[in-house]
């Protein structure tokens, strides 16, 4: 590996255990301005969208603007609970389509570390990462609690359980719940009468 620059040996010093692959020659105006653009933007919007002094407008009013602001695209009438954390630096790898539902205290992650390459005596925190895109379906519902994982799309009209840990794409109009989430139910079609 060739030097590695003075701006990543600065980060490993104070603590941040960064892959060597993504800033081990990396400027400190570069890093710099990753944090401000992305993560401090993000949490000082992310600090608005739960203030208690915004609540009652905050669900479908504030919070959708706010993660508009730090990147995500988010639809039409859009219901954002309290405490949904997005992964701010990869807010552009979100999507929420129109009328869904994220309960209070989701997580969307759009980042993990990369284990294709990980064998027994490897440094965890050299792995590089990977992301992937999150789209949550129109009109589908997010349960309290639920962490979705990079590259997952919960389908339309489908509904995840609270507390679940998502993995895999959820299928559209279906029900899943668990750790990981798995389909528990499809949701049927409504019968018409022809009277």
């Amino acid at each position: 590996m060739s030097k590695l620059s003075k701006t990543y040996r600065c980060l490993r010093f104070i603590g941040l255990n960064y892959p060597e692959e993504e800033y081990g020659n990396v400027s400190l105006w570069r890093v710099i301005k990753e944090i401000f653009s992305k993560y401090y933007k993000g949490f000082l919007l992310k600090f608005l969208m739960n203030s208690w002094l915004l609540a009652p407008i905050s669900h479908r009013k504030v919070r959708p603007w706010v993660l508009r602001q730090i990147g995500c695209h988010v639809g039409k009438d859009v219901f954002i609970g309290g405490d949904v954390w997005v992964d701010s630096g990869h807010a552009d790898l979100i999507t929420i389509h129109d009328h869904a539902h994220v309960d209070a205290r989701s997580i969307l992650l759009c980042h993990k570390r990369n284990l294709d390459n990980y064998y027994v005596g490897d440094d965890y925190h050299k792995l590089p990462y990977k992301t992937g895109a999150i789209v949550i379906g129109k009109g589908c519902s997010v349960g309290t609690g639920t962490i979705l994982m990079p590259g997952v799309t919960v389908g339309e009209g489908a509904i995840v359980g609270a507390g679940s840990l998502v993995t895999k794409d959820v299928p559209a109009w279906s029900i899943v719940v668990g750790s990981p989430a798995k389909v528990v139910k499809q949701i049927p079609k409504r019968e018409v009468n022809c009277n």
